[in-house]
């Protein structure tokens, strides 16, 4: 998306739509983006449909504060009633777990009001905010939460051998001389579940990436073949697990619409 609609004019950041825009450039290693998510007042209802990609996210609602949206393992419907203005901070992987000092694995898959995991920092965003005033706080706290506890550089190593297909799951933990039990212990701390299900999430996300790219034109056989998937079958099945829809129907979602992959 934009990356500079968390700095353009109030009128163009409050418009309906999704936006997402950098963080400072020392953050980036730990902060993917910062975001807003606006639904027209005289919208109908709806469902965001949120799948999943490594990463945790604070996030303020406009009107009932904050919450932590922890790694998701299958695809999260998210109602959107009309008028839901959202605003985010989301942690790359390995991240998230230093940053909020809890383990992400205990978060897996839910939803879970700030206040009642770290009231000091629920205080901070309360419901009453301003949209404008809750950018600069989310902005803020989460730059603040991640100069104090960095990412753990060991789970963003591994990720990234996964993510370049540099090194198996099996030859992870001995590519970096540790136990396969300690780094499963690191993954679920930092990220929220362990290297296989990463490796997994990875994979999807570089197949989602190219369906979006190419919505009309994707040959699915070859698709898999290029997102590191055994076949077109294998490539089916985790997107109906991840997504809940096989790639076609991704892919139709996708087409006539303007895309662009998280950072």
């Amino acid at each position: 998306m934009g990356t500079l609609a968390g700095r353009g004019t109030t009128s163009s950041r409050w418009a309906p739509g999704y936006r997402e825009w950098l963080p400072e450039s020392g953050v980036r290693e730990a902060i993917a983006c910062l975001w807003v998510a606006v639904t027209a007042a005289d919208a109908g209802p709806s469902v965001a449909a949120v799948m999943p990609d490594g990463c945790a996210d604070v996030i303020w609602q406009h009107g009932k504060g904050a919450f932590v949206a922890g790694p998701d393992t299958g695809p999260a419907p998210a109602d959107m009633a009309p008028g839901t203005i959202l605003v985010g901070a989301r942690f790359r992987p390995g991240a998230g777990g230093p940053a909020l000092g809890l383990p992400l694995a205990d978060v897996r898959d839910q939803r879970i009001d700030l206040a009642d995991l770290l009231p000091g920092l629920a205080d901070r965003l309360p419901a009453d905010l301003t949209p404008d005033q809750a950018v600069m706080t989310v902005t803020t706290l989460a730059t603040e939460l991640v100069a104090t506890a960095p990412p753990d550089k060991l789970v963003v190593t591994a990720t990234r051998l996964l993510a370049s297909d540099q090194t198996s799951v099996t030859d992870l933990a001995p590519a970096l001389a540790v136990s396969e039990r300690q780094l499963r212990r690191r993954f679920d701390q930092a990220v929220g579940y362990g290297p296989k299900t990463m490796q997994r999430i990875l994979r999807f996300r570089r197949a989602l990436g190219q369906l979006a790219a190419e919505p009309r034109s994707t040959d699915l056989a070859d698709l898999a073949a290029r997102a590191g998937y055994a076949d077109q079958a294998h490539l089916t099945r985790e997107t109906t697990r991840l997504a809940g829809l096989p790639p076609a129907a991704l892919a139709r979602s996708f087409a006539g619409l303007q895309y662009e992959m998280p950072r």
